[in-house]
């Protein structure tokens, strides 16, 4: 029906165009300010899903949510000696960016409530393709392109795990609270890429770094036991 169809295409041109203005905001603006920004989207679910979706968390929860909004920009954290600012409008691209992805969760945990999961990873799958043409625009086809395993191939490997993080969230909304789901999967996923990073480079990250990680490993911990003390009326 139009109405799924609509809410299908949202959740993919905020999810997938986001992703493009990202990209351009990382051309224009430094990466030490844009990520931190960007990161706590899962601020815009949580508001729209406790005022428009009344979901509700015990105190519990809530702690674990505060923690991981706090853990998300340590996270995101680069060195500012390795960025430069080319535009002033990576401040109003990146705010743009971090209202979409945003708005984008709460879309996905409202659709799911009348709409397939799998319905709404292919609108996903679908505005991507749609989007490509835009992708070309913004390719500098001047510059070398790398043919080689590093290039379309580990790039095919990379999107390939994306996809299937792409489908797990869509399940991962269909099954729990949007205030829950978004701050937990923005904070463990760079964890987990510091870890391997860690095991494969040998190196020791910044300590801010660090410090987002003991803070987000808590919060994972104590959103995972989060046994929902204020809103009795979901349980069976």
């Amino acid at each position: 029906d139009r109405r799924s169809i609509l809410l299908g295409l949202v959740i993919g041109f905020t999810g997938a165009g986001g992703q493009l203005i990202l990209f351009e905001t990382l051309r224009l603006g430094p990466a030490y300010l844009v990520f931190p920004i960007i990161s706590l989207s899962p601020v815009v679910t949580i508001l729209l899903s406790y005022f428009f979706l009344k979901e509700r968390a015990s105190a519990r929860g809530w702690v674990g949510i505060i923690l991981a909004l706090i853990a998300i920009p340590l996270l995101s954290y680069s060195s500012p000696e390795s960025s430069s600012t080319v535009s002033a409008w990576w401040a109003p691209l990146a705010l743009l960016v971090f209202l979409a992805w945003g708005f984008q969760a709460y879309v996905m945990r409202f659709a799911n409530q009348t709409m397939k999961a799998e319905s709404i990873f292919f609108y996903m799958m679908l505005t991507g393709i749609l989007l490509i043409p835009f992708a070309m625009m913004m390719t500098d086809f001047s510059q070398e392109i790398n043919w080689g395993f590093k290039g379309p191939y580990l790039t095919a490997m990379i999107q390939i795990l994306n996809a299937i993080g792409a489908l797990c969230i869509v399940y991962a909304f269909r099954y729990g609270k949007a205030m829950i789901v978004s701050p937990l999967t923005n904070a463990v996923a760079p964890v987990i890429t510091v870890i391997i990073s860690l095991s494969i480079y040998r190196v020791i990250p910044h300590p801010v770094i660090l410090t987002g990680m003991v803070i987000a490993l808590i919060a994972t911990f104590i959103m995972a036991i989060e046994d929902d003390e204020e809103a009795p009326e979901a349980k069976p």
